[in-house]
């Protein structure tokens, strides 16, 4: 057992962590996924999600069967009596007879969560490998470096965020610095998200997709900010003189340039004219701050 568990989980650190969390209007889920084809994050129910990490054939197999398992129950019973709970639940029995009887246990971990008609209604369960079940309260991270991402995103995440403040809590905690000590930037080709919307009747899930996604990550990011006083201070050790100053050896005002014992020589333009120039340091170009061209 002990063999593989260690198996199990050596399979899930080599994948990249997700993570699902709580805002003001329903479930963020947000995957590091460089796949349009092959998603982590899913649709189970009306108001419930699926988000998984580890082998992806593994893991397509219990989301397929849990889907069929909800459908199942909602036609026998009621659309109501199909919860998150019962799923993670059963998801657990599954998984848990797999690594018990299994000569190979799954390498998968996942994340049910279904959204409230408020957030104290919210629910997210987390299953992993063996059929262990927990109720992760507001946010959960899975999969990779799972313990060094819940730890970044404890730091951002607070009650009754905007989705807007979620993704970019989400997106700062899955780009923390590695054992490497280098910080990831996602691209938007390269993230997959996905929400379950409080406001939306019936099915709540959407995916969130090409310019909408762009201008959540350029919300996300710092805004850079220019700094005159390095462009002042870099101009005085360079030596040139500010535009407008009158020239060394002439009283203010005066037009007369100052004389001097060499020889006279032509004066060239930039003696005798202002910069036209953009100051040092300068750019007329503009913030690239568009996010680039929508996917």
């Amino acid at each position: 057992m002990r063999d593989k568990a260690d198996y199990a989980r050596k399979g899930i650190a080599r994948g990249r962590s997700c993570v699902a969390l709580q805002y003001a209007g329903g479930i963020l889920l947000v995957a590091p996924n460089p796949s349009s084809a092959l998603h982590k994050i899913s649709e189970i129910y009306d108001r419930i999600g699926f988000a998984a990490v580890g082998r992806y054939n593994e893991y397509e197999n219990l989301r397929k069967a849990g889907v069929t398992y909800a459908d199942i129950t909602g036609y026998q019973f009621d659309r109501h009596d199909v919860t998150a709970r019962g799923i993670a639940n059963w998801y657990a029995q599954t998984l848990g007879t797999i690594f018990t009887e299994s000569p190979k246990p799954f390498e998968v971990e996942i994340v049910v969560a279904e959204v409230g008609v408020s957030p104290s209604d919210d629910q997210i369960y987390r299953i992993t490998f063996d059929g262990s079940v927990t109720d992760e309260p507001g946010f959960v991270a899975f999969g990779g470096q799972a313990d060094q991402v819940s730890a970044a995103l404890k730091e951002r995440y607070s009650d009754d965020m905007s989705l807007s403040e979620a993704f970019a809590a989400a997106l700062s905690a899955l780009s923390a610095p590695g054992n490497n000590g280098e910080r990831t930037e996602f691209a938007a080709a390269q993230l997959e998200v996905a929400i379950l919307d409080r406001a939306r009747d019936h099915r709540t899930f959407r995916r969130i997709r090409a310019a909408r996604l762009e201008e959540l990550l350029a919300e996300a990011r710092p805004v850079p900010t220019d700094e005159p006083a390095a462009d002042e201070s870099s101009a005085e050790s360079s030596g040139s003189a500010p535009s407008g100053s009158a020239p060394s050896g002439s009283a203010p005002g005066s037009s007369t340039p100052p004389s001097s014992s060499g020889p006279s020589s032509p004066s060239s333009p930039s003696d005798t004219e202002p910069p036209t120039g953009p100051a040092p340091g300068g750019s007329d170009r503009g913030t690239g701050l568009d996010g680039g061209s929508p996917l």
